[in-house]
């Protein structure tokens, strides 16, 4: 039984895969030219464009040599409009990730100005206002440890990962099973 369904080969679906955007510069190229087909990147089917326009001056042909001249242009219009594009949004990334750094220092210092003021407020209402002095701002407390020792000392808590892991016994050997052969020569328990 025959499927009625097109298989997507006709010229339009062509064109269209290859407008989709994408990498341009590192897409390969069936390029039909006036000496058969030219396969590659498009620096590669200009770079053989190109050569080929010379192999035709060389042989005075001038007719050949501004075809393969026009193709090869096509293909560097191609990849010069590619690369503006890349260009574009290298440029419009660079743009937002300026302004996201930018909100980012701005709620930073908005909020170093909002912990100035809450660590500030109390001094400045005991002083009866006046700017207060960053070295002069109340510092806050820091609970000490019940039991300090010298691995305390350094402030940092105490996490699991932190703390050592307890020795474990040394294994011992399992004692070797009494061979039944009869004789009595079982050995002796150790004490």
């Amino acid at each position: 039984m025959k499927s009625t369904r097109s298989r997507g080969r006709s010229k339009n679906n062509r064109n269209r895969n290859n407008n989709q955007g994408g990498n341009v510069v590192n897409r390969v190229f069936d390029s039909s030219g006036p000496e058969g087909k030219v396969r590659g990147t498009p620096s590669q089917v200009i770079e053989k464009y190109n050569q080929l326009a010379r192999d035709a001056q060389l042989s005075n042909d001038r007719v050949a040599m501004e075809n393969f001249q026009q193709h090869a242009e096509h293909y560097l219009r191609l990849l010069a409009e590619a690369q503006r594009e890349q260009d574009q949004r290298r440029e419009e990334q660079e743009r937002q990730n300026r302004e996201r750094q930018a909100e980012r220092d701005r709620e930073r210092a908005e909020r170093q100005e909002r912990e100035a003021n809450q660590g500030g407020g109390n001094q400045n209402q005991s002083q009866g206002g006046g700017s207060p002095d960053k070295g002069d701002a109340p510092q806050p407390d820091i609970a000490e440890p019940a039991q300090a020792t010298e691995e305390d000392s350094s402030g940092l808590v105490e996490t699991p990962e932190s703390k050592p892991k307890p020795k474990r016994a040394p294994r011992r050997k399992p004692k070797p099973k009494p061979t039944g052969d009869g004789n009595g020569d079982q050995p002796e328990a150790a004490e």
